[in-house]
């Protein structure tokens, strides 16, 4: 089940890797392997980032593969919507900093997993579609949630009920991704500002990510603001906190301990 989802630890980043060759397509084991691997970094206290990636060169994840439907079986499909929605709803979750390497083409579960993560780069090649509707489907795994917060409800409709399928140029200009680079090198990017992230406190990064969420919400800026001040307050009972201001003061490098 974990070479279906290849994991690798470089300092305090992990780094993910989609492997189900040729497309990346999404599999019960694949899906239930991400959930378990997340879950377990979430208690690693020495993993501050995530990387996503696909394996080859051609494709982040197509999705689902769309054999796994085609007899109709309604059991399955409610079997294979939850592992869906638990998969990618506990990778957005994670406590850390999340980047997806979009490495290829991004579709349907493909660009679900991918828009899971707090920050994506797409390499030049890349393509992006939520095509589910073409299938007499429709993107079950946050699918039409995220992608109208990323993008608006005008691109949304566009991707998702026309069927629109856009290039990495395009996704940029609408805020699907946040930067574009050349072929072969979106791990590359995705690495450099996972090490950015590891250079911030760990326990003020989780507590920050858990305030821009809640942003999704619809609640008041009187409770955002309310939320700001309680989470600030409670990073005075961590340790990283005390390190952060005394390394600034004493003019060196901050040593997190995620605690």
């Amino acid at each position: 089940m974990s070479d279906l989802i290849q994991l690798e630890k470089r300092g305090h980043i992990a780094v993910l890797t989609i492997n189900n060759p040729p497309a990346n397509t999404w599999t019960k084991d694949s899906l239930i392997a991400l959930t378990n691997i997340v879950k377990e970094l979430n208690e690693d206290r020495d993993i501050f980032a995530l990387v996503m990636t696909g394996q080859g060169e051609k494709f982040y994840s197509a999705g689902a593969d769309l054999k796994t439907f085609a007899d109709g079986d309604k059991a399955r499909a409610n079997e294979m919507g939850q592992l869906f929605g638990e998969a990618f709803s506990t990778l957005q979750r994670f406590r850390g900093v999340s980047i997806a390497a979009v490495n290829g083409y991004a579709m349907g579960g493909g660009l679900e997993c991918a828009m899971a993560c707090d920050i994506r780069i797409a390499e030049e090649h890349a393509q992006m579609a939520l095509p589910e509707a073409g299938v007499g489907l429709l993107p079950c795994a946050g699918g039409t949630q995220n992608l109208p917060w990323l993008v608006g409800e005008g691109w949304a409709k566009r991707m998702i009920l026309c069927g629109e399928r856009v290039k990495a140029d395009t996704a940029l200009r609408i805020g699907l991704v946040e930067e574009v680079v050349p072929s072969g090198q979106s791990l590359d990017k995705a690495l450099e500002l996972a090490e950015m992230a590891c250079q911030q406190s760990p326990s003020s990064t989780a507590r920050c990510k858990t305030l821009v969420m809640s942003a999704r919400d619809g609640r008041s800026h009187d409770d955002g603001w309310r939320m700001e001040r309680e989470l600030f307050v409670e990073l005075f009972s961590t340790e990283d906190q005390k390190e952060g201001v005394n390394a600034f003061l004493e003019k060196r490098k901050p040593e997190w301990k995620n605690r």
